[in-house]
């Protein structure tokens, strides 16, 4: 039973590892798509046409953009060394865990910081939305989550047999 748990928590370990390596791969993709709304990228756009905002709505959340982005993008440059630096602990010809761990205990605080400015930019463009509008994304993101629990639910890796 134990040689079980301590497969099942390695399978876990690696499953969250590669979880947390897509999601910092991702968010570097982010940062390189600029678009109307600067580095929210098109994302940010399509919510616009799909909330169906007003043009002065529109102006609001370039403004709120604008002047987020230079809080965004030292934070974005952090996380692109720090997926180059994984990356390149992943590629050498030995595996130093030390330094993995290291990595990662001191991306914690910069994920941190990346979420807290993401909520913040989220709330302030909130503000901007009618009850409408806000009815409009509640919806739509409750859709997007269902979407991706199902998803990850779908694709988890099966626990090993004995």
């Amino acid at each position: 039973m134990k040689a079980r748990s301590k497969t099942i928590i390695i399978v876990l370990a690696v499953v969250l590892v590669l979880a947390g390596a897509v999601a910092v791969s991702q968010t570097v993709k982010r940062v390189h798509r600029m678009h109307e709304f600067g580095f929210g990228g098109p994302m940010v756009g399509m919510m616009a046409d799909y909330l169906d905002l007003t043009d002065a709505q529109r102006a609001q959340v370039k403004d709120i953009m604008a002047k987020e982005k230079t809080t965004m993008k030292p934070l974005m440059e952090q996380m692109r060394q720090a997926h180059q630096q994984l990356r390149q602990l992943e590629e050498a010809s030995t595996f130093d865990e030390a330094k993995v761990r290291a990595l990662a205990s001191q991306n914690t605080q910069l994920m941190t910081d990346l979420i807290v400015q993401k909520a913040r930019i989220k709330n302030e463009m909130y503000q901007v939305l009618t009850p409408e509008q806000r009815t409009k994304l509640a919806k739509f993101e409750e859709r997007h989550a269902d979407h991706f629990h199902k998803h990850m639910q779908d694709n988890a890796p099966e626990p090993p047999t004995e």
